[in-house]
């Protein structure tokens, strides 16, 4: 039962590549052939309901830094039907005049009250998700940091492998050795991987002695790897290709949106800088959680605010803070619970409000927080 648990749990390691390396690798591949896929790139477009918090067509225009939230669900593996949780999220930031893009991760067990769900919070950031779906997960991600997300992709378990298969593979070097699914990883030697064996590399967990945190360090490895091998384009963007990962594959980026990006944010491949929010490990509501305390908080909303070009402000006020205590008692069919819901989302017209200020399209009144109102 423990190894079968094991295993469940790290197959559920996954994080969007496919989108961000097209948006990343568009440009030098040209836009002819790229605009043959648009009809199948649409496909995957669905709005996430929540209204965005800065005008993202006048950022765009004036070729603004941008933010996405990077989203890897569970569903697809391991025959589940359901939504699932984001067991993978990252906040990429890309700025065209800084030449820069920023990967940050949010470790899945992140200890917050989810907004607009006050009844099950505390609870691990990874199930904002299941109890709301991206609008939920995109809302917990903006309180949380004090940033805002300007646009969301996600992907589920069959697309990681199908990406880098497509690019003829990756070349890691292991932070550490390991075996792990019939892989063997040497620290320290280069190593090319295919789908599956990239895969296994960056969803093990349990034999790295940082945890969670070894295996983030590794995705972003992988994910870098992926991102900077540019001439692999041309394998990503074909008709067949695209057809296969429409159905795995979930974003409100427009496929307008993804050739302006691509055509106008290329240069931000000269430059990447990853970090990770680092908590401590707590049991919280019966559950074992990262708590991440406010200093943190503001180290990880000052690295993205600053490649957003946005000025200073205070992080976010939704973190589950120890010294309070927990006056919630979720029953272990509650827990079980979290990710078998069915999506009761489906609100249309997921556009930007059309007033912005000079913060890069800040949208005025938002001020420096959050409210903490309505979890």
């Amino acid at each position: 039962m423990h190894n079968k648990r094991k295993k469940t749990h790290t197959l559920r390691n996954v994080f969007l590549m496919f989108i961000l390396f097209i948006v990343l690798g568009g440009a030098a591949y040209g836009m002819t052939r790229y605009r043959s896929v648009k009809n199948s790139v649409n496909s995957s477009f669905k709005p996430s309901g929540l209204t965005k918090e800065r005008d993202v067509s006048s950022v765009l225009k004036s070729k603004k830094p941008v933010s996405i939230l990077l989203m890897g669900t569970d569903t697809g593996a391991l025959g589940r039907d359901y939504k699932g949780r984001t067991d993978s999220m990252m906040v990429i930031t890309l700025n065209p005049s800084k030449n820069k893009t920023t990967v940050t991760s949010i470790p899945r067990d992140t200890a917050v009250n989810i907004p607009g769900y006050k009844s099950v919070s505390p609870a691990k950031i990874n199930a904002a998700y299941s109890y709301g779906q991206t609008k939920t997960a995109i809302k917990t991600v903006q309180k949380l940091l004090n940033i805002p997300i300007d646009f969301y992709a996600l992907i589920n378990m069959g697309g990681m492998e199908k990406v880098i298969n497509q690019a003829n593979g990756v070349d890691v070097t292991p932070t550490l050795s390991f075996k792990y699914e019939g892989f063997s990883f040497t620290k320290g030697e280069k190593t090319h991987m295919n789908g599956k064996k990239a895969l296994a590399y960056s969803r093990m967990r349990y034999d790295d002695p940082q945890g969670d945190y070894g295996r983030q360090t590794r995705q972003r490895a992988v994910l870098t790897a992926l991102v900077h091998k540019s001439s692999s384009v041309s394998t990503l963007l074909n008709q067949s290709f695209i057809n296969s990962l429409s159905d795995q594959t979930q974003t409100d980026l427009t496929f307008d949106e993804l050739t302006t990006i691509a055509k106008d944010y290329n240069s931000v491949r000269k430059n990447t800088s990853e970090t990770h929010l680092q908590g401590n490990g707590e049991e919280v509501a019966k559950q074992s959680m990262e708590v991440m305390k406010k200093s943190e908080l503001q180290r990880v909303t000052n690295f993205i605010r600053e490649n957003l070009d946005l000025p200073h402000a205070e992080t976010g006020d939704i973190q589950y803070k120890s010294s309070q205590g927990s006056s919630v008692s979720k029953t272990e069919e509650q827990i079980n619970d979290i990710g078998m819901q069915k999506s009761t989302s489906g609100t249309k017209g997921n556009t930007s409000v059309a007033e912005s200020n000079s913060n890069n399209g800040y949208r005025t009144g938002t001020g420096s927080g959050y409210s903490n109102s309505g979890y």
